[in-house]
């Protein structure tokens, strides 16, 4: 890690002044100049480090300061058992927190906090005795009010199978029916699961990640109707971790999560999950007299399980007739509304829709929950007499009693699901320039009728775009000598293109940089003239899909009609990049990235006839033609054909079986890539993520034991490994983990 303590520059000056002067003066002027002056500084440099550590034996002595190579030391001496050294992580949580565990050890708590402090996942645990079919029995405790919410099932009885939503949760860790004994051993699914000494361990790995002030994509011309998704997909939303974690009292206040707590595809049935509760503090915000107050505080104290229940309850209250008019009914709702629910606990903490308000028509405002409901929108019809219906399982929502007035100034706030730090995303990103010759933009582009504002671009100034409305369309960069556009750190800007994107180099000296830019529409991404380097950092080049009205959505290439002797590409999701008529590269960098052809049939996903390419930890989707490669943890789910075999290396990876490549190394032959992933669909939560049927060989099969693929620094089998020791070690004797992978 970079030190900024200036220990280098203070020891290479106090040993460069106890030098006689002729000496220094003779070093600048010898054939070699500063060759004394380099030797000094090498010096300098080993002086540094030692200060440092001495800076540090007090730190070294405490596992939240210390350095890695310490925390074995101290793990020591409390005798806990080390995880992989890779999981550098978890090694030090375990550190801290051992003593912590062996106090608590065999209970729920402890256990579900080790699926968080080991892995960085969220999840549940779940006891399986507990969901075996039982008779009923008076030392059963009273069910609650949310036991059986969704099917109406009581512990441990028969399933009632009026209400469809159960199916939902069948198999889950929220599961409401109760199974039969099962003594086979667990082989994914359900089988062998549901036994008295088995333990679920329901892991959620994907994360979520929230995304503000997005510009939503209209459908139709009516105003009323809109995806969530700037680029026009349907578009799952995801639930946000929310669950609490006071360290002080998270063991002793622990109970089971909510469903709506843990990073999940959010349901329409859990953002409708709405339940009332009275109080008289709300009563008398109403204002509604002695009598009617007097009606409502019959309703004190009892739980309404719906809007429905609760306007049935108060329809029998004769005095209470005014407050079903439509302003104090919705009043009466948002104070009433608990906060122990699905729909209080999502909206608007997850999702947000925001609209021009009266009062203050320039500053767009959450509708407000009571005035909202979720809704099948597959065909866009609903009957609700809300003024928004939200679709959280398509992406979609709809203004329902009138049309948006202003339709280009409603904006979103809604949190999507990925495996990782991958692509255009609203996570940290390093590199970032800053200073006062950087030029920030915001606010996007308008989605009208009307011609798009355009975007001009600086040739030879840092821009960056300071949050995750649209923009475009873009006008082309002409004599760019050092062009640097991005992203802001925890944003997402969408850059829709009409045309081709045509950024011309300068010369030999020439360099480039996006980051954090997500681009996509009706254009390629074209570099001409001349460069010296080219990187793509944290980018999403549109790889194309299909649209919410069934249209295919274009996939935006990397077309490379310049001279470019290096291009890097980091971090980041394309679509083919292919080195078109004229163009020539000489260094290729390709790191932790997915490259996708939409359709392998015609085109290729990597099209590369020069240049030396150098891929580590990438997922292609398609087939690949190559001039020269090295690569290792790569998965082309194709043929990669590499003309020159005599330089580099294929190690560790998996490729098609008639593929040729250079000295191949533990390489694995697909004969079958269809089954591999969870989703190769861009713009679903698991999106290039290897599924669980992938073959060991993939699975474990890089170099340090974990995936083969662009996810290969994730190192979740090697989370899981360690997360199955830690559970060995603290769950009680004669137990049976089962870890079930929710996501």
């Amino acid at each position: 890690m970079a030190e900024n303590d200036g220990y280098e520059r203070y020891y290479a000056e106090k040993l460069w002044e106890q030098i006689p002067a002729i000496y220094r003066t003779e070093d600048g002027l010898a054939d070699l100049p500063g060759v004394l002056r380099g030797f000094v500084e090498l010096l300098a440099n080993e002086a540094a480090r030692v200060r440092r550590s001495q800076d540090r034996l007090w730190e070294d002595q405490f596992i939240e300061l210390c350095d890695d190579w310490a925390v074995p030391y101290i793990g020591d001496l409390i005798a806990t058992r080390m995880v992989s050294a890779l999981n550098r992580r978890a090694r030090r949580v375990d550190v801290a927190k051992t003593i912590y565990y062996r106090r608590r050890s065999g209970t729920l708590a402890v256990l579900e906090e080790l699926i968080a402090d080991i892995t960085g996942f969220e999840g549940t645990v779940v006891e399986e005795f507990r969901r075996l079919l039982r008779t009923p029995h008076l030392l059963e405790p009273p069910p609650g009010l949310r036991a059986g919410h969704f099917t109406g099932s009581p512990p441990g009885g028969l399933p009632d199978l009026h209400r469809p939503r159960g199916t939902e949760l069948a198999g889950g860790p929220f599961d409401e029916f109760s199974w039969t004994l099962d003594t086979r051993k667990h082989h994914g699914g359900a089988n062998g699961r549901y036994n008295v000494p088995k333990v679920g361990f329901h892991l959620y790995r994907l994360v979520a990640y929230e995304v503000t002030d997005v510009v939503p994509s209209p459908v139709g011309a009516g105003g009323q109707n809109f995806l969530f998704d700037p680029s026009g997909r349907d578009l799952p939303l995801f639930q946000r971790a929310s669950r609490a974690a006071n360290p002080t009292t998270r063991f002793r206040d622990w109970r089971r999560a909510r469903e709506w707590e843990l990073p999940a595809r959010m349901r329409c049935r859990v953002l409708g999950d709405a339940e009332y509760q009275l109080d008289e503090a709300q009563i008398r915000s109403l204002a509604l007299g002695p009598a009617p107050e007097a009606q409502l505080r019959t309703l004190i104290g009892g739980r309404f399980g719906d809007e429905a229940a609760l306007r049935l309850r108060v329809l029998a209250l004769p005095a209470v007739s005014p407050l079903l008019t439509p302003g104090l009914w919705l009043k009466m709702l948002a104070g009433a509304l608990i906060d122990d629910c699905g729909k209080k606990a999502l909206y608007p903490v997850s999702v947000a829709v925001l609209e021009p308000a009266s009062a203050a028509p320039h500053t767009p405002t959450a509708v407000p929950v009571e005035n909202t409901t979720a809704a099948n929108l597959k065909n866009w019809t609903v009957t609700t007499d809300k003024h928004l219906a939200i679709d959280p399982e398509r992406g979609r929502f709809r203004f329902v009693d009138a049309a948006q007035a202003e339709p280009t100034k409603v904006r979103v706030s809604y949190t999507y699901g990925f495996s990782g730090e991958l692509g255009a995303g609203t996570y940290s990103r390093s590199g970032l320039k800053d200073g006062p010759s950087l030029v920030r933009r915001s606010g996007g582009g308008r989605l009208t009728a009307m011609p798009l504002p355009s975007l001009a671009i600086p040739p030879d100034q840092p821009s960056q775009l300071d949050d995750s409305a649209t923009y475009g369309p873009v006008d082309p960069v002409n004599g760019i000598t050092a062009l640097w556009l991005q992203a802001a750190d925890q944003a997402r800007p969408f850059v829709r293109l009409d045309a081709d994107w045509v950024l011309t180099g300068s010369g030999p000296d020439a360099t480039l940089l996006l980051n954090g830019l997500w681009l996509g529409g009706k254009g390629d991404l074209v570099l001409s003239g001349q460069f010296r380097s080219v990187k793509l950092r944290s980018c999403t080049l549109d790889p194309g899909g299909l649209a919410s009205d069934g249209t295919s959505i274009r996939p935006v290439q990397l077309l490379v009609r310049a001279q470019v002797k290096e291009l890097t590409i980091q971090s980041c999701i394309t679509g083919p990049l292919v080195a078109d008529t004229g163009g020539a590269l000489e260094d290729v960098q390709l790191s932790d990235s997915i490259v996708q052809a939409l359709d392998p049939s015609s085109a290729l996903a990597l099209d590369l006839d020069s240049g030396f390419v150098t891929a580590r930890r990438v997922t292609i989707f398609g087939d690949a033609h190559l001039h020269k490669l090295d690569a290792s943890e790569v998965l082309a789910t194709g043929k990669v054909q590499v003309d020159d075999t005599q330089d580099g290396c294929f190690r560790f990876g998996a490729a098609a079986p008639q593929s040729t490549l250079p000295h191949p190394y533990r390489r694995v032959s697909l004969i079958d890539a269809d089954h591999l992933f969870t989703s190769r669909v861009f713009g679903q939560p698991g999106y290039g993520q290897l599924s669980e049927t992938a073959p060991e060989s993939l699975r474990r099969g890089a170099e340090n034991t974990s995936e083969i693929g662009a996810f290969c620094n994730r190192i979740n089998p090697i989370k899981l490994d360690s997360l199955w020791a830690k559970v060995g070690e603290y769950m009680p004797f004669g137990l049976i983990p089962l870890f079930i992978l929710e996501t």
